[in-house]
């Protein structure tokens, strides 16, 4: 490029071209940066007016160029090509060498004309921002409120209740507690029904007053702690408590049958042979009689035990807490206990067949008046 004897100096901007086609005396002032006047200039300088742009060549060899140590272009050095390059590529000097144009003036009206879009989205995120936080506070200030008035129902009654039963009662006097206002309630809840050896059960009669009292019946346990009257030291009852007194529950011998052993229980429930009785019969009708009467037995076993298992189990003052487990085959490891003396003393002999439908009529009179007897109860008359 060095060179070259001429040069499009469109290419140059247009101060910069001025100044080197300028004579010393006509350069701008250094301190004004002004431009030479038009009646200044020569006719080789006055091509390089913004009102007059060239339309060709120059030769800059016949222009009046200052004696000012300039370099060739040949002569500069590859950094200093590179710091040009990048100064050429820098958005500001674009800015700055391209200011004034039709181009450089469009755009701040495009930014004008698109401020006004960029402020609605904005506008309308900050607006669903803002009505997103106000929902989820307003729901979580309901459900606060909500908490606070049930705290202060809560605190409030109890301490009505503790005022007015002169401090002996935080719940109005109410003993057997809901199963979930007891601790015991969550208790098992959160930690399932527990397993307990017979030797554990043992630690549960109430000899300990830290822990609950627990019995069992058909390998369930319950805890009978809310009834310590009956069930704790000293109780009708204690006897069941640390044991499954399942046998004793049912025949009613309380301390020869604390087991769960229910072998030959059902013989409380079978008739006596009497030769006198029995001779009504002849030996097949007899063989048939006693497979019928040893069927209903068992019958009455299951429901007396069952009965006693739906009494603890649904019951509001004692819960269902586990079942004891046991190895297997402890039934047969352990002898066949004989009917206790109270049970079998309640046997009776063979009813003949007219008795039989006269006993049945009597239980039935039996029954009907119990139950009248509990209706006078509950409406105040006498029974």
């Amino acid at each position: 490029m060095a060179s070259a004897a001429t040069m499009d100096v469109s290419l140059l901007p247009c101060h910069f071209s001025v100044y080197l086609t300028a004579a010393p005396e006509h350069r701008p002032d250094s301190a004004t940066h002004g431009i030479p006047r038009k009646d200044t200039l020569s006719e080789a300088e006055d091509h390089f007016l913004p009102n007059n742009p060239p339309t060709k060549q120059v030769d800059i060899r016949r222009t009046a160029i200052p004696h000012r140590n300039i370099p060739a272009m040949a002569e500069i050095t590859p950094a200093v090509r590179q710091r040009k390059a990048k100064v050429v590529a820098s958005s500001e000097d674009e800015d700055n060498l391209f200011a004034g144009t039709p181009s450089e003036k469009l755009r701040p009206q495009a930014a004008t004309k698109a401020s006004p879009e960029a402020k609605s989205s904005k506008s309308k995120t900050k607006t669903k921002s803002r009505r997103d936080a106000v929902a989820e506070s307003d729901g979580f200030s309901i459900w606060l409120d909500v908490l606070r008035v049930l705290s202060f129902l809560i605190v409030a009654s109890c301490g009505l209740s503790y005022v007015m039963s002169s401090g002996e009662s935080w719940t109005w006097g109410y003993k057997n507690k809901p199963r979930i206002l007891r601790p015991q309630y969550w208790k098992l809840l959160l930690n399932g029904p527990i397993e307990l050896t017979p030797e554990e059960l043992l630690a549960y009669d109430g000899t300990d007053p830290e822990k609950p009292i627990y019995l069992a019946i058909n390998h369930t346990i319950f805890d009978v702690s809310s009834n310590p009257r009956i069930y704790g030291p000293g109780g009708s009852y204690n006897v069941f408590t640390g044991h499954d007194a399942s046998r004793g529950f049912v025949t009613g011998c309380f301390l020869a049958d604390r087991t769960p052993d229910m072998r030959g229980v059902e013989e409380m429930f079978l008739p006596l042979d009497d030769p006198e009785t029995d001779r009504h019969w002849s030996y097949d009708e007899m063989q048939a009689l006693r497979e019928k009467e040893r069927i209903e037995a068992l019958e009455k076993v299951d429901e007396a035990l069952r009965h006693w298992t739906d009494f603890f189990g649904d019951s509001d003052k004692y819960m269902r807490v586990g079942r004891v487990v046991r190895p297997e085959g402890w039934l047969e490891a352990i002898p066949r206990r004989p009917l206790c003396e109270a049970a079998q003393k309640g046997r009776k002999r063979r009813l003949l067949p007219h008795e039989e439908e006269a006993e049945k009529e009597r239980k039935r009179l039996r029954t009907e008046e119990k139950k009248r007897k509990r209706q006078d109860k509950k409406k105040g008359g006498k029974p």
